[in-house]
């Protein structure tokens, strides 16, 4: 079953498979296929008959976040929803990513809702949005070549899609403070050692081995898998996810209207470094 263009649903019994198809753009997302990413992921996770959900990327590149050129170019959506009442409409790259990580934000928050299980199934890099994505889920399992990296600060932002929330929650507030200041880009053996991801697999065997996962979790009892996974929520914090969405939502916008980050995307479009200074 294919969901959008970019966006493809499979079913495996009892095991569904969301998968983002956007080979050529790093399986980033644009508006369009950020909203067909939150659409899957809503049918899925309300589907009674759909026991786990496996979610994943094509090509060898689970995900990159936001699509960073499109935001260059201004999008090609109208953001004028975004301003309520009578205030001006927002403009500025701002306006683009709020558009985008609404929809991101919004899956988020729905699969660690969901009372069954998600498996994040890694292939290749996981980065900004996508590392966020990853973290998102109750379990994640990586190739040999998986890659994982937060990366927001080499365009000069402040981080989004979860990830300032699960870091510490997953790999301690100190190695979170490492992995966001340092920025380090982490093989799937090092996100396995400090607890980031579950299991790490040759690359020939990944799809093999995450449907075999998926279609356990899918035979588990599944009232008591939703109602443990709640209460495991409850127990770390999840129920200030929403708020922290939120938040991270706010600050993002604001930041991605300043110089740094008009650097920032400079830099990445020109693949070069870039100069950040004091705003």
């Amino acid at each position: 079953m294919t969901a959008s263009p970019h966006i493809r649903i499979e079913r495996h019994g009892a095991v569904g498979v969301l998968s983002i198809s956007r080979r050529e753009r790093f399986n980033s997302l644009d508006v369009e296929t950020a909203q067909d990413l939150r659409k899957a992921g809503l049918q899925l996770a309300r589907d009674r008959e759909i026991r786990a959900v496996v979610l994943r990327g094509d090509g060898g590149v689970f995900c990159s976040g936001a699509d960073l050129k499109y935001i260059a170019r201004g999008g090609d959506h109208d953001v004028a929803y975004l301003s309520p009442g009578a205030r001006p409409a927002t403009t500025g790259p701002g306006a683009v990513f709020k558009q985008i990580l609404e929809y991101i934000h919004s899956t988020i928050s729905e699969i660690r809702r969901a009372p069954k299980p998600w498996l994040a199934v890694v292939d290749g890099p996981a980065a900004a949005g996508g590392l966020g994505l990853a973290m998102a889920c109750d379990l994640v399992i990586a190739s040999e070549r998986a890659t994982f990296e937060w990366a927001y600060f080499k365009t000069g932002l402040t981080g989004a899609e979860s990830t300032t929330f699960m870091l510490p929650r997953l790999v301690g507030f100190r190695k979170a403070m490492e992995l966001v200041l340092l920025g380090p880009r982490l093989s799937a053996r090092e996100a396995q050692t400090i607890g980031l991801i579950n299991e790490v697999c040759p690359d020939l065997e990944l799809d093999a081995r995450a449907l075999e996962m998926a279609q356990r979790l899918a035979e588990a009892p599944t009232t008591a898998v939703g109602v443990a996974k709640g209460l495991l929520n409850r127990a770390a914090g999840m129920d200030r996810l929403d708020q922290h969405l939120d938040a991270e939502l706010t600050e993002l916008t604001r930041i991605a209207n300043g110089p740094n980050f008009a650097e920032g995307l400079a830099a990445f479009l020109a693949r070069r470094e870039a100069q950040f200074g004091v705003e």
